[in-house]
């Protein structure tokens, strides 16, 4: 953009800046989040992780997509010759970007495939809950099309001569940005707020309570997210007439250790048990 006053290539500076300073807030996230739990957050610090990228959000839709959308206009409203003396530098930039953006979404991917199983591309950024990974995934999938953009602009206005054809193709970039932002904090807006199970995960519960001989009742399970492998759930299951309170701790047990197995995500369970027996509400906590 230096060398050529391109608003696209400015556009495209300034988005791998902010990409840069993303990354940067995403690993300071993680290992927030590590840090184990203490009397004030006895649940530990998981949701770290959901308010850095939420903040990582914000960054892409102001600095990223705002500037380059005001660039864009700017430039389409006070239109100025693009040095084609030095559009070479364009050309070479933009080729070397797209191979590093190429390489670092490839990582990306591999790892987002890893837990994805059948579901598609845009369901699992739907329904991941690790929103480290996810941003990771979005923002390279976002550069690389953001530097095809760029790419092609810069090439039909040094190929016809049209002012216009930078300008517009900086819009495009920030309209690309502020769509991704929108899409990215509206994820993380759900789980800040508390998110819980997908509807398959709650019916794997329900079926492992079902078919507890013990257990003739219970509620629909209520579970929350405290970080992409941290979740809480707590259940509310009537047992056997005629159970001790030994016999029903070590169901209890039991029912733990299978949710935990089918689910390993599941790091706490609250189970509160009652009887007609004793009249006794027995919580565990395990």
């Amino acid at each position: 953009a230096a060398f050529t006053g391109s608003a696209s290539m400015l556009s495209e500076g300034i988005h791998s800046l902010v990409d840069t300073g993303n990354g940067a807030l995403l690993l300071f996230g993680i290992k927030k989040s590590q840090k184990p739990a203490d009397e004030q957050h006895p649940y530990g610090y998981g949701n770290e992780i959901y308010f850095w990228s939420f903040i990582v959000a914000v960054m892409i839709f102001a600095l990223g997509g705002g500037i380059a959308l005001f660039e864009g206009i700017e430039a389409v409203l006070h239109p100025h010759e693009v040095d084609n003396e030095h559009v070479m530098w364009n050309y070479v930039v933009l080729t070397l970007a797209m191979v590093f953006e190429g390489t670092a979404l490839r990582v990306a991917l591999k790892q987002f495939n890893a837990t994805r199983g059948n579901k598609t591309f845009y369901q699992e950024l739907v329904d991941s809950k690790d929103t480290s990974t996810s941003a990771i995934v979005i923002e390279d999938s976002a550069a690389l099309l953001g530097l095809i953009i760029a790419l092609i602009s810069v090439g039909l206005g040094h190929a016809t001569g049209n002012v216009y054809f930078d300008g517009m193709g900086s819009i495009m970039i920030g309209l690309l940005l502020i769509s991704v932002s929108l899409f990215f904090a509206t994820e993380c807006k759900d789980l800040l707020i508390g998110e819980g199970l997908m509807p398959e995960d709650i019916k794997i519960i329900t079926d492992i309570l079902e078919a507890e001989e013990n257990v003739t009742a219970h509620k629909r399970p209520l579970s929350l997210y405290f970080g992409p492998n941290e979740v809480l759930v707590n259940l509310d299951a009537n047992f056997k007439d005629g159970l001790t309170s030994d016999e029903i701790e070590a169901v209890i047990d039991q029912l733990e250790n299978k949710i935990k197995k089918a689910l390993p995500n599941i790091n706490r369970i609250f189970i509160e048990a009652e009887t007609i027996k004793t009249n006794k509400n027995i919580l565990t906590e395990n």
